[in-house]
This record gives structure tokens, sequence and C-alpha cells, in this order.
């Protein structure tokens, strides 16, 4: 397979990861009744399937593209704000896990990985909140107010979120990448197949 043909083919896989990411988020659904605006869907775990095949920039074209194309069809209801967290907190996800996989890729590096990134997710979810995404909302907390949203909002929702993903990840990237991607391997020694 000549490198325009791979090239191509890396293309028509990436578009296909970001469509069903699509898809995925349009099954969302809260899980703290006091905070209803967080709300879980699985859309990065395409995109986390696409970084660990190709890289994390492709894991983050996948974050970037499924946000566009969900606005392109139902536009914002949040003033770009919901987007924009969107993007911060896949992107903090899935870009660190498959920087760190695809550097070595092995059981154990997808493992650290996921935890990396869900530990990033973290931190950017909480400044992105507090300095940006919150005021952009209207939403002014301070004091315990900011403090309980951060701990009885964001670190559980961010917390459950990244691990039904990664746990997601982990159990069909395994299964589906042979058919997808063209690589055989078990989470450890990869070898690209001839298509």
């Amino acid at each position: 397979m000549n490198t325009s043909t791979k090239n191509l083919n890396k293309m028509i896989k990436i578009s296909l990861l970001a469509a069903i990411s699509l898809v995925l988020m349009y099954f969302d659904f809260p899980i703290i009744p006091a905070f209803p605006w967080l709300k879980i869907d699985l859309s990065e775990v395409p995109a986390l399937m696409g970084g660990f095949a190709y890289g994390p920039i492709a894991g983050g074209i996948i974050v970037i593209l499924k946000v566009f194309l969900r606005f392109l069809i139902k536009g914002t209801e949040t003033g770009f704000v919901g987007e924009a967290a969107n993007i911060i907190v896949g992107l903090a996800l899935v870009m660190p896990a498959a920087w760190i996989y695809h550097r070595n890729k092995s059981k154990k590096t997808a493992i650290l990985g996921m935890v990396l990134g869900a530990l990033v997710m973290q931190v950017s979810g909480i400044i992105s909140n507090v300095y940006f995404l919150l005021p952009a909302y209207g939403m002014h907390l301070e004091g315990s107010a900011l403090v309980n949203y951060i701990l009885l909002g964001l670190v559980p929702f961010n917390g459950v979120k990244a691990f039904i993903v990664s746990i997601g990840t982990y159990l069909l990237y395994k299964r589906v990448s042979v058919a997808i991607f063209k690589v055989d391997h078990h989470f450890g020694k990869v070898k690209k197949q001839v298509a």
C-alpha cells in the first residue's frame, strides 16, 4: 500500500470515528442531580481509540471534529461554552493517553496513559471552569459555592467520565483494532498487517 493510499485510508477511518463520536454525543445523561448540566456521554471512546491507533494528533482531531459536526447539525444551546468545555476536557483526556501509549504500545502504557489522561482532564476541567467556562456561562460562583461545585460536581463527574471512557476503550480497542485499524496485537507487540 503506497503512502497516499495509507493517508487516505487513515483520513477515512478518522472521519468514521468522528461520525461515531457524534452519534454517541446524543446519548448523554446527567449523573449528579444537583448539577444536571454535567452530562456523561461516551463520545471520547472512538477518539481515544483513534488516538491509540494513529497518535495523539488524530485523537485530538476526532474530539474537535465531533464537536464541530454537532454544532453544524444542532447549533449551540450554551453560547459555545458547552462546546468549548467538551473540547477542553476531551483533548485533556485523549491526547496525553494516546501520547503515552503511542511511545511504547503495551497494555501497561495504555493503562498508564489513561490514568495520566484522567488526571490532566481533572486539572484542566477545574482550571477552565473556574477561570473561563463558568464566567462565560454567566455563573459567578465564589467561596463555598465554587468549592462545592468543584468537589461535589466537577471532580466526581470528570472522574466517572474518565473511568467509563477508559474502560470502554480498553475493552473495545483490543477487539476492533484488527478489523478497523489493521493492527494485530494484544495491547503489546504490534504488527501492521498488509492490507
